[in-house]
């Protein structure tokens, strides 16, 4: 199976994927609509993931929510890897119809051509999200392994950040893993798990493989500067390199597990090539927890740029608290491991920023639509 179709093949992941499956000798198709809330304005002179495929690969510049798109990409490939999506678990509050659209519609439409067409295509790889679990995993001494639900606004309101569940008293963090619960706190997280199930469900059905990667907060060179709704790393990196206050949200000690980009694509690709992970859903990640406000002063010393942090006591709606990556699976199955530390990865990321021309950031205007909102305590 060598030819390709990597819809969102021009964003973060679907670009370095492609490079990776071009030194591979792999015929790459790329559908991508060239986001301007990704790749800025006049993407197809400014974008450097854009132009890092550019000539390449097959460019079709379309969309996911058109049919006759969706046929002329999928063409005589063999393997589709679906990546195009909207990101954002704080946008996907409010901008619900396009998210859907994008999300589930999307793929509903690709199924449907799979079901109902005749085509080449033998595997589907979709990119889903840890935001499909909500809150993480905990351990209580009384009841074992449990799942707080959302988080409540009055307890926030309060200062009360950390996740509760009755019953139980202090519970102790662990790493989440593919059979616990799924029960997303987001918009976005809800069209993620309608993806990966309508994908697993529906190919299984027509005798395709399909495989799920439930990818982790993934970070590296080439990430965009300039999207202020989603990716930590750029919206602080914004912040410092424009002189202002890093605004820590909630009390600061809220963790994610960052996943570099090369371990990203690795893993991705083992999930193409190997048929032991036909059928299985994966969780890709480096297991390891970081708290916000580790990440913040990293980034400040990396810089050597001084910024004030503000842990301001703010929250949004639909975030978690805590959540990092069980990857024993992966590692039992496609035998993989994270390569890259976060300290390592951290500084691959800042060395590349350096040589970057800085965006305005737009992180201000986005806290203000959430707050118009109401989305933003």
């Amino acid at each position: 199976m060598k030819k390709v179709l990597i819809t969102g093949g021009a964003g973060f992941i679907g670009s370095n994927l492609a490079l990776n499956l071009l030194q591979k000798r792999y015929d790459v198709t790329v559908l991508d609509n060239l986001s301007r809330q990704i790749h800025g304005n006049n993407p197809e002179k400014n974008s450097p993931l854009y132009l890092s495929i550019k000539d390449k690969v097959y460019f079709i510049n379309g969309t996911v929510t058109s049919r006759a798109d969706w046929e002329k990409a999928i063409g005589e490939n063999d393997v589709i890897v679906h990546l195009a999506a909207e990101t954002g678990t704080g946008q996907s509050m409010y901008e619900v119809s396009r998210y859907v659209d994008v999300n589930i519609g999307g793929t509903a439409i690709m199924l449907d051509i799979l079901a109902n067409q005749k085509t080449n295509i033998k595997k589907v790889v979709v990119a889903s999200s840890r935001a499909i679990y909500g809150e993480g995993k905990y351990l209580s001494a009384e009841l074992g392994a449990v799942y707080p639900s959302h988080r409540k606004a009055e307890d926030m309101d309060k200062g009360n950040f950390e996740v509760t569940y009755p019953g139980a008293s202090l519970l102790q963090l662990a790493a989440t893993d593919e059979e616990s619960k799924i029960h997303p706190s987001s918009v976005y997280g809800i069209t993620k798990q309608n993806q990966e199930q309508m994908v697993m469900l529906v190919c299984k059905s027509l005798g395709i493989a399909a495989v799920t990667f439930r990818y982790q907060n993934v970070y590296g060179p080439g990430q965009s500067l300039s999207n202020p709704y989603t990716g930590i790393l750029s919206i602080f990196t914004s912040l410092i390199k424009n002189k202002k206050p890093i605004n820590i949200f909630e009390d600061g000690n809220e963790s994610r597990d960052f996943v570099f980009i090369d371990d990203v694509v690795r893993a991705t690709v083992l999930g193409i090539e190997r048929d032991e992970a036909n059928n299985e859903v994966f969780n890709v990640g480096s297991g390891v927890p970081v708290s916000v406000t580790e990440v913040a002063r990293s980034l400040v010393r990396s810089y050597g740029i001084e910024s004030e942090l503000r842990v301001t006591g703010n929250y949004r709606l639909g975030d978690i608290r805590h959540n990092y990556a069980d990857i024993s699976k992966i590692e039992r199955l496609l035998g993989f491991k994270p390569s890259v530390s976060f300290t390592e990865g951290l500084k691959k990321f800042t060395d590349w920023v350096n040589k970057q021309s800085i965006y305005e950031s737009r992180f201000d205007e986005s806290v203000k639509e959430m707050k118009e909102k109401g989305l933003m305590k």
